[in-house]
């Protein structure tokens, strides 16, 4: 009886097993793929110009090159080598081979290391279908999915969704876009030699990529034609004869005429997003190639392109690789042409990398946003005068915070059209400031700085320098706005019937004056000469930047009719070597803008409306008086003309005094300027070093007689400069030159601790920290 009960329980067990694997067996019965259910959304476009000559086909939204034929349309040969070189018994086993599996099992265990896989073509295509990982869960996975395969489709329908998903070098999928691609025949026509050679591709794209390693894929392709001859399909001295036969492949650029980053780009804009397998119905999807008409313009983007290579192959020695521009037309906001690397099909050179979306620091590209907000908010006037000089701000929790330019020298007072046009950063700094970040930010977010998504404290007042990232596009986006006087003109990329929208216009006066600033070629000759690059025949508004250590340089401008941007850097991020914007950027930008107007001048800006002009003192902004040595006109609001009448003395307050006291004279000559000691200052004399520590007392002015009182009494020297031994007190000091005098007072007190260095401290300062 035991052993009944005993074989009963062995029996049920044995049973349970059986019934389990039935049910998995046939769960995928419950659950089939069908041919419907995975048919192949992102399928060709074909692209043209706006004139309706062609730039690309077979482009889809993964930057892959894809095109679907049914299995009737490829070349038997094709179909032949595949199956002998993937899956022999294809037609003669399920969605498994079990012989294969048993033996990989085999050969594994004697070897002890994979020898050869099993992997059906329905399992390849379940893994191109939901890539997995390679591991004992993705193989699950992969098993399960070839089974509902199994279950919902016939061995042809297996085969051909298999074959229009093969990877076969690149962005290429498919045996049409191959055969096409590499060959420029449908894959209906293939010979032998052809299909041979393709068909060993898709075991490994990128090993056996037939424009990278040639000599990898002929070995390949005799291992195709051997198992062709071992399953019958062609004979020995076929194979050796084929194996001879030469055979050309061409560049994989071919197909795609002009703007692949646009069209890759744009594909990602205007496709239906992929849809999980399991989540597929029966929903109508594209179908076929579609024919998209975009807004570019062949001719200019493929002169673009070769601007682009020409440039940086000029600054290769100065280490620039990489180039990208972007061309609007500003009163439709079409594309006209999007060049996003010197060469797209360059991969060693990282030529797929966009550099119109990638992020960057846009260096001083921002400053004239920052200006006009000031400028509408009335925080500053034309006339305004900015103080071009040393600055320090402190930061919670960081250094103190001094900005500068790259070439380390300040211009003391200048006129916010003269900060703006030289790129100037202190004056930028100053009148962010004034704005606030929080309110700068949210001005750039209305103007489609999408990517600016930090906190205004994480930005700072770096923001103005680029400390945020920003792509080429959204800074060509903005300066369309700035050329269309603040009106949002919306960025166009394909050629439709939409109107544009009408939207609110901020103040235009505002805008027309930083364009005004902007083509003014005289105000930056102090940092760009008076010959510059970004000196145009025409009217032309232009921004150049430059980011930290040189690893980016931009230009943005535009005439009436144009907005052209240029980027020049490396995609790697290394910095290039002393290359700022006026000489990486640049030169692109003006070859651009050359072409854009070889046949018609632009108009000319509008001038700011509702302003008048009135001669200024170019280093006070005030109005002109005997003794200014260069007087240019301004602009003013009406309301400031009463002041501007009255308005004559400039007098340079505190902050400019220890840039003053590096010059070699006064700016204003009639004024005098103690700029050493300042005013109000307390200085620390330590025991013991009474008489032995000097403090200096400099002037600024152009005068050649100078008295010096101190405490009412005349000190014995006449020199703009001496030097005093540091006594306790309570001191005034007068300086005295005919006409014109300042006077500052100080003090002196003993420190009851004694230093740990020799010399005195200054305990308190008007000089210490910027304004």
């Amino acid at each position: 009886m035991r052993l009944i009960r005993r074989l009963i329980r062995k029996s049920k067990f044995f049973l349970a097993i059986v019934f389990v694997c039935l049910v998995v067996r046939l769960l995928p019965y419950f659950a089939p793929i069908h041919t419907a259910d995975i048919v192949q959304n992102q399928l060709a476009l074909e692209f043209s110009d706006r004139n309706g000559l062609p730039l690309g086909t077979i482009l889809t939204r993964d930057q892959e090159h894809t095109a679907v034929v049914l299995l009737n349309q490829v070349s038997p040969q094709f179909i032949k080598a595949i199956i002998a070189a993937e899956d022999s018994n294809f037609y003669h086993h399920g969605a498994l081979d079990m012989k294969a599996i048993i033996r990989a099992i085999n050969q594994a265990i004697q070897a002890k290391q994979i020898v050869s896989g099993a992997s059906t073509i329905t399992m390849q295509l379940a893994r191109m279908l939901e890539p997995s990982p390679r591991k004992l869960s993705g193989k699950v996975r992969e098993i399960w999915l070839a089974w509902r395969l199994a279950a919902g489709m016939n061995k042809n329908e297996i085969l051909a969704a298999y074959i229009n998903r093969l990877p076969m070098g690149g962005n290429i999928y498919g045996v049409e876009a191959a055969s096409r691609t590499y060959f420029s025949t449908p894959a209906s026509e293939l010979n032998l030699a052809q299909a041979s050679l393709l068909a060993a591709i898709p075991n490994n794209p990128t090993y056996f990529d037939p424009l990278q390693h040639w000599d990898r894929l002929k070995q390949r392709q005799k291992y195709v034609l051997n198992r062709m001859v071992q399953d019958g399909y062609i004979t020995q001295q076929i194979a050796e004869k084929t194996q001879t036969e030469k055979v050309v492949f061409k560049s994989r650029q071919r197909g795609i005429i002009a703007a692949p980053h646009f069209l890759f780009w744009l594909a990602k804009q205007i496709q239906i997003p992929p849809t999980p397998l399991s989540k597929r119905g029966t929903s109508p999807l594209l179908r076929g190639e579609q024919s998209i008409q975009t807004t570019i313009d062949r001719p200019l983007q493929q002169f673009a392109e070769a601007q682009a290579q020409q440039v940086i192959s000029t600054l290769a020695a100065n280490n620039v690789h990489d180039a990208a521009a972007l061309v609007i037309d500003n009163h439709t906001g079409e594309v006209l042409a999007y060049v996003g690397s010197p060469d797209y099909f360059n991969e060693a050179k990282l030529g797929r990398n966009d550099g119109v979306q990638a992020l960057r620091q846009p260096g001083s590209t921002l400053k004239p946003f920052v200006y006009e907000l000031a400028l509408e908010k009335k925080l500053i006037r034309p006339n305004t005068i900015l103080a071009d000089v040393p600055a320090h701000y402190a930061i919670p929790g960081a250094k103190l915070y001094s900005p500068t330019d790259y070439t380390q020298r300040f211009l003391g007072p200048v006129r916010v059209r003269i900060a703006l046009a030289n790129s100037l950063n202190v004056p930028a700094v100053r009148v962010l400031e004034k704005i606030g970040v929080p309110n700068f930010l949210a001005r750039l977010h209305e103007l489609g700085f999408t990517h600016l998504k930090q906190t205004p404290e994480y930005y700072g007042l770096g923001l103005t320098l680029g400390s945020g990232e920003v792509t080429l596009w959204e800074l060509a986006q903005a300066y369309v706005t700035m050329s269309q006087q603040g009106q949002a003109v919306p960025l166009i990329t394909t050629i439709n019937n939409t109107p544009l929208p009408t939207l609110n216009s901020p103040k235009q006066t505002t805008w027309q004056l930083i364009t005004d600033m902007l083509s003014d070629r005289h105000a930056r000759a102090t940092a760009f000469g008076v010959d510059s690059v970004l000196n145009l025949p025409f009217p032309a508004a232009v921004k150049t930047g430059t980011s930290s250590n040189f690893r980016d340089t931009w230009t943005v401008g535009f005439t009436t009719d144009y907005t052209v941007a240029t980027w020049v850097g490396n995609f790697n991020g290394e910095p290039m070597r002393q290359v700022s914007g006026v000489m990486g950027a640049a030169p692109l930008w003006n070859r651009i803008m050359l072409h854009l107007h070889e046949n018609q001048e632009p108009a000319p800006f509008t001038v700011p409306q509702g302003l008048i002009q009135l001669p200024i003192c170019a280093n006070s902004g005030l109005r002109p008086t005997a003794d200014c040595n260069s007087i240019v006109q301004e602009y003013f609001y009406p309301e400031d003309k009463i002041a501007y009448a009255t308005q004559d003395k400039f007098n340079l307050p505190p902050e400019y005094n220890d840039w003053l006291a590096k010059q070699p004279s006064n700016l204003v000559s009639s004024n005098l300027r103690i700029v050493s000691p300042q005013n109000g200052d307390l200085y620390l004399l330590y025991p013991g070093t009474e008489g032995q520590q000097k403090l200096e007392f400099k002037l600024a002015g152009n005068s050649s007689s100078v008295e010096w009182w101190l405490n009412g009494e005349k000190l014995d020297t006449q020199s703009t400069n001496l030097f005093w031994y540091l006594r306790p007190g309570n001191w005034n000091l007068e300086a005295r030159s005919e006409q014109t005098s300042d006077k500052v007072s100080f003090q002196v007190e003993l420190a009851k601790v004694k230093p740990t260095r020799r010399g005195f401290s200054i305990v308190n300062s008007q000089q210490m920290f910027g304004k």
